[in-house]
């Protein structure tokens, strides 16, 4: 049995589909996964041992430039990639109606989605041959456990979700023996951002215990202010830049991670370390981190500034 899985984007978003093809694989022996995803996103299904091929797709970069001959010519070659295969069952996880329009009624097979109640863009709904009523407040990783369990006909399990991807960066691991933190302060929205003030209080706590830290980064203004934030600090070293993949080797042999609401929070989750996230106006009951010691700090009045470093280094202590 091949099913197809249609989850572009976000980071977040893809690593919460990983349990719900977990749960599918263990329920059906004989199934495969193929996954539509954004370019930037592929390494992640490829890490899954049920994905058989990833398929990338462009959506975020191609609206650019919609009608440019190039963009045009890599639309054409997508939809002639997704039509070669006919699937026994296509599920869309993304809900939304560029994923289904675009995407999901190119492909051959019985689509499976969200109904108009449960979905986000209701008319997505429109695109599916099957719609599944699934609570909405639920976590999204409980959410997306639901709609495979319906789509492929199994019993969802009663036991936490497995990411099923910690294992793949085991043989990898640094040579630091757990002896390092990772402090994950960049963020694309800027309510979501803790002080630096806060940041580099927090390092001053951290520096008694012996323990290196690591700040890693993706944007120029995001290595700036790893720079600034190890300042003065000889137990903080600022990474170069790494692929998606570099990183989560890096995150999976850590002794513990602090983080902002990010996408490589939701990484640290699925990789089982040890994670508390800070959160402001987000309320992590339905999208926070899902798994093995996630832990959150919600700060006063929806204010990440209210969230005192010694409030956190309270929290980091049970790990250390």
């Amino acid at each position: 049995m091949r099913a197809l899985i249609v989850k572009t984007s976000s980071m977040g978003d893809v690593l919460h589909t990983l349990p719900a093809l977990t749960d599918a694989a263990n329920s059906l022996s004989n199934i495969t996964f193929d996954w539509v995803v954004e370019e930037n996103f592929t390494q992640i299904p490829s890490w899954h041992f049920a994905v058989d091929r990833v398929i990338p797709v462009a959506i975020r970069r191609w609206r650019k430039n919609w009608f440019a001959k190039n963009v045009r010519q890599e639309r054409h070659k997508f939809i002639q990639t997704l039509s070669q295969q006919e699937y026994d069952c296509i599920i869309d996880a993304q809900g939304l109606i560029k994923s289904a329009f675009l995407i999901t009624r190119k492909a051959r097979g019985i689509k499976h989605g969200l109904d108009r109640k449960s979905i986000k863009e209701p008319i997505a709904s429109w695109f599916y041959d099957v719609k599944h009523s699934i609570p909405k407040q639920m976590h999204a990783v409980e959410r997306i456990r639901l709609l495979f369990a319906q789509s492929l006909q199994y019993k969802q399990p009663d036991s936490i979700g497995d990411y099923a991807i910690a294992q793949h960066f085991l043989s990898s691991l640094p040579n630091d023996n757990q002896q390092y933190l990772i402090f994950l302060h960049a963020t694309t929205r800027d309510e979501k951002h803790w002080s630096e003030e806060a940041w580099r209080n927090l390092i001053k706590l951290v520096e008694p215990t012996g323990l290196k830290i690591k700040l890693p980064w993706g944007a120029p203004h995001e290595q700036a202010r790893a720079i600034r934030l190890a300042q003065g600090f000889k137990h903080v070293e600022v990474l170069p830049k790494l692929s998606l993949s570099d990183i989560a080797t890096i995150i999976a042999g850590a002794k513990a991670v602090v983080s902002v609401d990010t996408g490589l929070s939701h990484l640290t989750a699925a990789l089982d370390r040890p994670n508390i996230t800070l959160f402001g106006e987000t309320d992590p009951k339905l999208i926070g981190g899902y798994g093995k010691n996630q832990f959150s700090i919600i700060s006063n009045e929806k204010m990440m500034q209210t969230i005192q470093a010694e409030q956190v280094y309270q929290q980091l202590a049970n790990f250390l």
